[in-house]
């Protein structure tokens, strides 16, 4: 189908549960008109094809259609207690950083040195590099990649391109920087780069090290010397896509995956989308497969369980493709080992760790480890990084590789002031404590180029237990008596 055809007049295939006709108007700024038989018609023009513009959108069909109400427009569930963060960056230090402080690095580079790197999105520089004497004050040092400097394997452009989760380490005698980025084929892969400096220049490898829809690159130096790459295959990104797909080819199969009135309303828009979503860029894409993400993991566990049914009674090609749909339910974490050069991977990768908890649903992400007391602590997000589902978890280990040890409760996860809180660093402060350092939306405006503030919380790494002391928050202030 052109993306470029308007209008693009779509119909639910015969099956569903229920019905929509819905004409795409795809010049400019995108405008929807969605029929139901039997309840008139609507229509819905959107400013700009942003995420916030599409839940702009899903909410008003939600009132409209009784499909389901985006979790970006719902609070987050009551936090009982819990650490108060401190805000440490909650605007731009400089015009060039336009998203904030998403997937934050905090590193020491020397005594009373820091550097922080940011994801960058679509940014024309990507990935800030920001400096500080004392975690509180920063200012801009320049940028991992500037403008016309990015790897030639790495899709550039806006709303095409994707610079995701930077990581600078101290390896030997160099920085080495592990970075997200999406390629021409529109995948998205793991590059690793090197300087020097901490403040760069930044030469990149000529190929990404790993590639096949990952992100979110770790590097972890183990008690013995040795490099490791850890990483996340991004299945939570590949399964709607299929869903959806299926959907679109088997309606009938709505009743049968989802139970809630709601959901099924929401699966139908979806599956009616679907022959035009398919043709969209992969973030686009993403927002408009939000709302069937959502139906499926509103009772994740009970979504798997019927989708096992469903594969169960399924044949051939469509048992096939139900398969690969659960498989990708679950989102792995790998580690496997770099070589001394940091140019290459030796050996196989490892699965390390994998969503089994509830409050995570259907995906984990961002790992950071740290060795204190001959373990290996990590924490890592969970759960959709748009809402204020996400937060923040903890696992601990005696080995790089495992078994990691999760703890049963979420250990930081959205209040009232900030939602949304994650992907971790750790550093230690000017107080010689560890600090974890996040991101975490304002309230209500959440989601992809969404700004988001760099936090602070300090941490104790003690008995193979990773915690958040709020009282100790309260006595310092990285280092600095907290004034009265």
């Amino acid at each position: 189908m052109n993306a470029e055809a308007t209008p693009l007049r779509l119909r639910t295939p015969p099956g569903a549960p229920f019905a929509f006709e819905i004409a795409v108007d795809v010049r400019g700024p995108r405008g929807f008109r969605v029929i139901e038989p039997g309840q008139g018609a609507r229509s819905y023009a959107l400013v700009r094809a942003e995420q916030p513009d599409y839940l702009d959108l899903f909410e008003a069909l939600a009132r409209d259609f009784g499909s389901r109400m985006p979790l970006a427009r719902t609070p987050p569930p009551p936090r009982n207690g819990g650490p108060t963060l401190r805000p440490l960056l909650t605007e731009p230090v400089a015009p060039e950083i336009l998203y904030g402080y998403g997937d934050p690095c905090v590193v020491r580079v020397g005594e009373g040195e820091w550097r922080l790197l940011v994801t960058s999105n679509d940014a024309p520089n990507a990935f800030p590099i920001l400096a500080s004497r004392d975690l509180v004050t920063w200012q801009l040092t320049g940028f991992v990649f500037p403008e016309g400097r990015a790897p030639a394997w790495a899709l550039t452009g806006p709303n095409q391109a994707d610079f995701w989760a930077p990581e600078m380490h101290r390896v030997a005698d160099a920085y080495w920087l592990c970075f997200t980025a999406r390629m021409q084929d529109r995948s998205l892969a793991i590059g690793l780069a090197r300087s020097e400096g901490p403040d760069g220049p930044f030469n990149a490898d000529e190929a990404p090290i790993v590639t096949g829809d990952v992100i979110d690159a770790h590097i972890l130096v183990d008690a013995r010397g040795a490099p490791w790459l850890i990483w996340k295959k991004d299945d939570n990104g590949v399964w709607p896509r299929k869903l959806a797909a299926l959907l679109h080819r088997e309606p009938a199969r709505v009743n049968e995956l989802f139970a809630a009135p709601e959901d099924q309303r929401t699966a139908v828009l979806a599956l009616t989308l679907w022959p035009w979503a398919e043709t969209l860029e992969p973030m686009e894409q993403f927002f408009v497969l939000q709302p069937l993400i959502e139906a499926a993991t509103a009772e994740f566990t009970g979504f798997a369980e019927r989708l096992e049914e469903l594969e169960a009674r399924a044949r051939g090609a469509e048992a096939a493709e139900i398969a690969a749909i659960a498989r990708a339910l679950r989102t792995r974490i790998h580690a496997q080992r770099l070589s001394a050069d940091g140019r290459s991977l030796e050996g196989e990768p490892v699965v390390i760790l994998e969503n089994d908890q509830p409050w995570e649903a259907h995906l984990i992400e961002g790992v950071w480890i740290t060795q204190e007391g001959g373990r290996y602590h990590l924490l890592y997000a969970g759960n959709d990084f748009s809402t204020a589902r996400y937060g923040i978890g903890a696992a601990v280990a005696d080995a790089p590789t495992g078994p990691y040890r999760k703890s049963s409760e979420v250990l930081l996860s959205s209040s009232a002031e900030w939602w949304g809180p994650g992907h971790p660093s750790v550093a230690i402060g000017p107080d010689g404590l560890h600090h974890i350092f996040l991101h975490a939306f304002r309230p209500g405006v959440v989601g992809y180029k969404a700004f988001r503030a760099l936090l602070a919380a300090p941490s104790r790494f003690e008995g193979g237990v990773i915690s958040l002391d709020g009282s100790w928050l309260r006595r310092t202030c990285l280092g600095r008596e907290r004034p009265a």
